[in-house]
Formats: C-alpha cells, structure tokens, sequence
C-alpha cells in the first residue's frame, strides 16, 4: 500500500528545516571567522602590510656604488687617483646643513668629527616638532656646548605652531616646510658655487676621509648620495648599510634642501648613521611621539620607560614592526632582534677618545637613565 501523500511533503519539509539548520550552523562560524580575521586585520594591518610587501611593492632602481679608497697616510694626490679623480691645488670650501630636533650628543659628536674640514656648520632648529608637540629650543639652551664651533656655525630658529588634527597638513608637510626654512638659511650661509653642500638629519655622520675626498677631489660627482653603515640605539647594533639619504652636492643656483633620492650615484662606507641614539629613556619616547612616524605608536603601552629599556637593550624593534624589505629572503633574514656587535673599531675618532663621556653608545652601555 502506499504511504499517504501528506507523509511525502512532510519529509520534504523536514529534510528543508534540516538543510537550512544546518546551512546556519556552518554559516555560524564562517562568520564568527571572517569577524576575527576583520579585528585581526585592523588590530595588526601595519604588520600584515610590511609582511606582505614583497608582494605588493617593488624595490626602487638600485644604485651604482662608487669603491671607496681609504688608506692612514696615503696622499689626497694617490687617494684621489684611485678613485679616478684628480687633486686640486686647493681644497673647496665645504657646507654642513642639518635640521635639529633634539639629538645633543650625536650633534656634538658630529662637529667634532668635522669641525677640521668644514667650513660652515648651517643649522635650523624649531619650536615643535614635525607632529605639532612644543619643545624647547636645545641647541640655542646648550650654545656653551658648542662653543668650541661657534665661529663656523650659523643658527637659525623657526617657529611653527600646533598642528590642527582635523586639517590636511600632516607632520611630512610640516617637514618640508621645514626643508624650505633651510634652503633659506643655506642662501645667508654665504655658500657659492663649487662649494661642497652635505646634505644630511644631525644623526647621519659623513666620515672625515669622505669630506676629505669631496674637499680636494676633482671629478667627484655634482650629486652622489653617501652609503652610511646603519646603526640602531647605540654603536652596538649595526643594522647594515641601507641608510643612503645623506647627500653631497657641488653646489649650484638650483641646489636646494632635500633628504629623498636625487641620484643614482652613491658613495661606498661614507660614514655612520646613529638611529635612536639617545642618553635617556625619556629622549626615545620624545621622538618616538615626536618625528613623521609619530603613528607608529599604535599602543600607549610602546611607550613605557622599562619597555623602551628591555628593547634598547636586546635590539628589539621599538615600535613591533616588521623589517621595511622588498623581498621574503631579506624579510625573514632580518626579522627578530638586531644582533649586539662587541666591535668599536671604524668608529668616530671623537667618541672613542671620549669613551667615558659616551659609555652608552658603545657596546655594553645599554642601560640608559630616565
């Protein structure tokens, strides 16, 4: 006998309410997923980003490097001739232009290292940073320090005032006013044509042998960026030797203020570049609140003076982020903490002969005070 026909659509109806039971119990955690990798996302997108770089980034054009020769007691003559260059009968006059946040000891550092081979120190200096925080005017608080320079040295301060943060001007707009400032300030310099003009932030250190080179050198190149070992909280932790935004110049009416690419020429081992380079604890934070990358402090927490010292100390990242590469190879080479170097050699001579003075930026001198 057959079963009645209601029998027949009431399984269909069950077998609907099952199907669909079921299409809800899997849509269940599909959503609670895709929830996840949504939080996920917005809570880690910076890391995400740099992760996946190599895949949605190219590398820029590579640069030529030029070999660079250097020998203690060899002639400018033979020195120049290596590099395919000739000596002058006299040397150039050379400029020396940064921009100045708080960076003292680097600073000092710096004009100490260069004071013999150059002939104008042009420094401009504001009243807040490129993010809008107020601070103090350190170089024009600390004049006594540089006393040493002070007939080399042309100071300028600029005032900018608080950044709107519902505005569009952005620190790196607030930045490149600040480079327009200095283009000025170069013009009173009493620079001229043929000058060497280095261009460079307080932390990028040319090397004396490099300024010697474009002081007596004819040939050199009109614009060549120059090629830094790259070093992370103190002399320490070498980085490697990407740090290229340092640029020398023979200076012409159209040479203006810039610290981006301008060349396809570099400079091999040309000096140091120091990043984060500070005495105390609360120096780190200031700049970390302070500079164009101020966003990279996405918890309140990066900023906690015993977080600041563990990461000065193991070579840690201070703002947790991935390495800034072009490639995975480069990426995972480079990930986890920057390994400590016991190596003070081929450093500047003025802070091996000041050791004392500069324990903290050599190595086993990570403890820093508040």
């Amino acid at each position: 006998m057959r079963p009645p026909l209601h029998n027949s659509g009431n399984s269909h109806n069950r077998q609907a309410a099952i199907g669909k039971f079921l299409s809800l119990k899997l849509m269940l955690p599909i959503a609670l997923l895709i929830s996840v990798c949504v939080m996920a996302v917005a809570q880690y997108h910076q890391s995400i980003t740099y992760f996946l770089r190599p895949l949605w980034d190219t590398p820029p054009k590579p640069f030529t490097r030029i070999p660079h020769y250097y020998a203690p007691n060899t002639s400018m003559a033979e020195l120049c001739k290596l590099h395919g260059w000739r000596a002058l009968s006299s040397p150039r006059r050379v400029f020396d232009a940064v921009l100045f946040n708080n960076e003292l000891d680097i600073l000092e550092i710096r004009y100490r290292e260069l004071f013999p081979y150059v002939d104008k120190f042009v420094i401009l200096e504001a009243n807040a940073t490129f993010t809008g925080i107020p601070k103090p005017l350190s170089f024009s608080q600390n004049l006594n320090r540089f006393a040493f320079a002070r007939s080399k040295i042309l100071y300028d301060r600029l005032p900018i005032g608080r950044l709107d943060p519902d505005h569009r001007r952005q620190p790196f707009d607030v930045e490149a006013s600040h480079r327009r400032a200095l283009n000025a300030l170069l013009r009173r310099s009493g620079i001229a044509t043929g000058d060497v003009l280095i261009m460079a932030d307080a932390d990028e250190i040319p090397s004396p042998e490099t300024v010697q080179l474009l002081r007596w050198c004819d040939g050199v190149p009109p614009v060549m960026h120059l090629e830094l070992e790259n070093y992370m909280y103190s002399f320490e932790f070498p980085v490697d030797h990407s740090s290229w935004r340092a640029t020398a110049h023979l200076f012409n009416e159209r040479t203006g203020y810039r610290h981006s690419r301008q060349s396809d020429l570099i400079l091999a081992d040309a000096g140091w570049h120091c990043s984060f380079c500070f005495r105390k604890i609360r120096e780190f934070a200031f700049k970390m609140k302070a500079y164009s990358h101020a966003d990279r402090v996405r918890r309140e927490s990066f900023l906690d003076p015993a977080r600041i010292q563990r990461v000065i100390c193991s070579g840690d990242d201070l703002f947790d982020m991935l390495p800034e590469e072009y490639t995975f190879r480069d990426l995972f080479k480079k990930m986890g903490p920057i390994p400590s170097s016991a190596s003070a050699v081929h450093l500047p001579s003025y802070l091996i002969k000041n050791a004392d003075k500069f324990r903290f930026l050599l190595p086993g001198g990570c403890l820093r005070s508040e």
